[in-house]
């Protein structure tokens, strides 16, 4: 009777295993409009949507805040002659379209996801309610926060801090433009210093615009540690959460 064929001896295969249970993600308006002037790039959001769904494969509870800045901004709006509140509020509604597009970009790939509003739109979105969340991310559905914290003056950053904490988040993934923290723009200059690693006390001391102070503020007050990186690189999420080095990290 033939013998059954043996796996070569050798070392063990190393499975990589998340260091996070449970993570927020930010995503900034603007990378949704890749490489256009506005609105949302179909075939970047099938990208983001594909990165969240490698992170939600690996068994990590996953959550997102979305910007609005790909189609409008309430602090643009409310320079440009509108009360900041009014201004604040259509911003909200531009995060609630950008938070249905990436639902339907996350579902097209088998993703089951639901979109919570801090403002009642109830034909498009359930409410913001926590241990609702907290459901959803326990029963493996990755759940898109929209419409901010459903207050004016607040930016979609401090929204992400909120809900991280809410959600008891391990960490915040922030996605932007760059492959992490500058001291200047590396866009407009090239001799721009990047840091691997800040603590909160010198992203506030500095001005550094990665998160605005409040936001910065409620995450050092609880010890959330946010990573910064370029959303343009592929499986950067993915890297993040496999703990590998990924843009830069604020913490204590």
């Amino acid at each position: 009777m033939p013998q059954e064929s043996q796996a070569p001896l050798g070392d063990p295969v190393k499975l990589e295993r998340p260091v996070y249970r449970r993570l927020l993600v930010k995503l900034s308006g603007e990378m949704l409009m890749g490489e256009g002037h506005f609105g949302v790039d179909p075939a970047m959001m099938e990208g983001v949507a594909l990165q969240v769904k490698e992170v939600h494969a690996l068994g990590v509870e996953t959550a997102v805040v979305v910007g609005g800045g790909n189609i409008i901004r309430g602090v643009n709006v409310s320079e440009a002659g509108f009360d900041r509140a009014t201004g604040d509020y259509m911003g909200m509604l531009a995060t609630i379209i950008n938070s249905l597009a990436l639902q339907n970009a996350l579902e097209k790939n088998d993703v089951d996801t639901r979109v919570l509003s801090a403002i009642h739109v109830s034909e498009l979105a359930e409410p913001f309610i926590r241990r609702r969340a907290i459901r959803h991310l326990e029963k493996k559905r990755v759940v898109i926060f929209a419409a901010g914290t459903g207050s004016p003056y607040f930016s979609t950053d401090t929204a992400a801090a909120l809900r991280a904490m809410e959600i008891h988040a391990e960490a915040i993934l922030k996605g932007t433009k760059v492959d992490g923290v500058y001291d200047s723009d590396p866009q407009v200059n090239a001799d721009a210093e990047r840091y691997d690693r800040l603590t909160y006390l010198q992203v506030l001391e500095k001005g550094l615009k990665v998160m605005d102070a409040t936001a910065i503020s409620l995450c050092m007050d609880h010890g959330l540690p946010i990573i910064v990186f370029s959303l343009r690189q592929k499986g950067n999420i993915t890297n993040a959460v496999l703990g590998k080095k990924v843009g830069s990290i604020i913490g204590h």
